[in-house]
């Protein structure tokens, strides 16, 4: 075997880089967030990224089964019409009265879906 394939082929010559403890984080990327098992208070939902964790708020909600399939649905399609509104505003403020009617509606039925699911979150 000639020395090139060796080198080529070698394994334990080459570095292994983000495994070392010095590095602070642990095997795999993974980090700890501290938040105390505590619940992030609702949030008014004054911007896109609001809405869009409304709608992660109801996937979780969902594959827990704390809420159906077609309160789930109903969420997303919610969802995709105040962000395409949000799209529409930039172009078209005069759309904002419309806008804000849309997100009025989506808090309400947020509203409503945590109260459906707060008796399994403490009765489990």
């Amino acid at each position: 075997m000639s020395s090139r394939q060796h080198d080529d082929n070698s394994i334990s010559e080459r570095p292994l880089t983000g495994r070392t403890p010095s590095s602070g984080r642990s095997p795999g990327g993974l980090r700890v967030i501290k938040g105390g098992g505590q619940r992030r208070p609702d949030e008014p939902l004054v911007s896109r990224d609001a809405v869009a964790r409304v709608l992660m708020e109801a996937g979780v909600d969902l594959l827990l089964r704390r809420i159906t399939p077609a309160r789930a649905e109903e969420i997303e399609r919610k969802v995709d019409r105040v962000l395409d509104l949000f799209d529409r505003v930039d172009a078209a403020p005069l759309l904002m009265p419309v806008l804000q009617r849309h997100l009025d509606e989506l808090e309400a039925l947020m509203r409503e879906t945590r109260q459906v699911r707060a008796p399994a979150r403490r009765g489990g």
